[in-house]
């Protein structure tokens, strides 16, 4: 019994080793922490080519904080007293006064609030423009008709406006050779844009073209005869209701401006009709 007694005592111990070496998950969670900002990276490029200037400030527009800025007192609530890296353009007073840029007085709060008001106008009529050519696409699918008409219609928006650009196809012109007729096509599609145009009050000006002529001639008529297909157009947004004092100009520019490379193509023969940009009062 004694024997049993003093027998040594073995304690046995277990070395444990947990998320060491390769068999741990922390570098799991780097990793994709590092492919989610990877993603939202290629995200932000992608964004950023595929929208426009006024797209993206609307954007950045919509992220800032609305809050109201006292033009005649100074200092502000939020930090930096009120000023921020955007006060020249939020005209933020600092308690002297307005910044270098921008004065408090009648004339420079008179001139922000025009900008403001030439921005509010700009925006209303990207929206217009941006209407206009969804109404376009819309009449796509109406009917057969309808949608050999809209093979003809190029859009785009520059500088003076929205150009609705009309066009003859290899297989179907819009005006009888060599003349000012309008095709039944034609006759559609300023139907179609005469009913567009109803949704918005800016002027119109039509843009007549033509290709070249393959042989020199001593009386070339692509002068008379852009001008004549440009009036015959403006006849018939009159004829389908569209106000004669909207149209401001009708203009011909024969075959000085080609469409394409190749001068004697059949897509030269175009009419461009213009929504004017309305002209802001400054």
């Amino acid at each position: 019994m004694s024997g049993k007694g003093n027998a040594p005592i073995i304690i046995k111990k277990k070395k444990v080793i947990a998320g060491g070496g390769h068999h741990g998950g922390a570098w799991k969670v780097a990793y994709a922490d590092f492919v989610t900002a990877m993603m939202a990276f290629f995200l932000l490029m992608w964004l950023l080519n595929a929208t426009t200037e006024k797209q993206r400030k609307g954007l950045a527009d919509y992220f800032n904080p609305t809050i109201p800025v006292n033009r005649i007192s100074g200092g502000g609530d939020g930090s930096f007293g009120g000023d921020s890296v955007f006060t020249e353009e939020t005209l933020s007073q600092n308690g002297t006064g307005a910044s270098n840029t921008h004065s408090a007085n009648d004339s420079g709060a008179a001139k922000s609030e025009s900008t403001e008001d030439e921005d509010t106008a700009e925006a209303l009529e990207a929206k217009a423009f941006a209407d206009v050519q969804e109404l376009l696409t819309a009449f796509s699918g109406e009917s057969m008709a309808a949608d050999e008409a809209m093979r003809h219609i190029v859009t785009r928006v520059t500088d003076e406006g929205l150009i609705i650009e009309l066009h003859d196809l290899d297989d179907e012109p819009l005006f009888s050779s060599k003349s000012s007729e309008p095709s039944e096509v034609m006759d559609l599609l300023v139907e179609m844009l005469s009913e567009v145009f109803k949704i918005v009050r800016n002027d119109i000006a039509v843009s007549g073209y033509v290709r070249s002529q393959p042989l020199v001639v001593a009386d070339n008529p692509v002068w008379d005869l852009s001008t004549k297909r440009a009036d015959q157009v403006r006849l018939l947004l009159e004829k389908n209701g569209t106000p004669s004092a909207r149209i401001q100009r009708v203009t011909g520019y024969a075959d000085r401006k080609p469409a394409v490379g190749n001068p004697m193509a059949a897509r030269n023969n175009r009419v461009e009709i213009v929504l004017l940009r309305k002209q802001i009062k400054k």
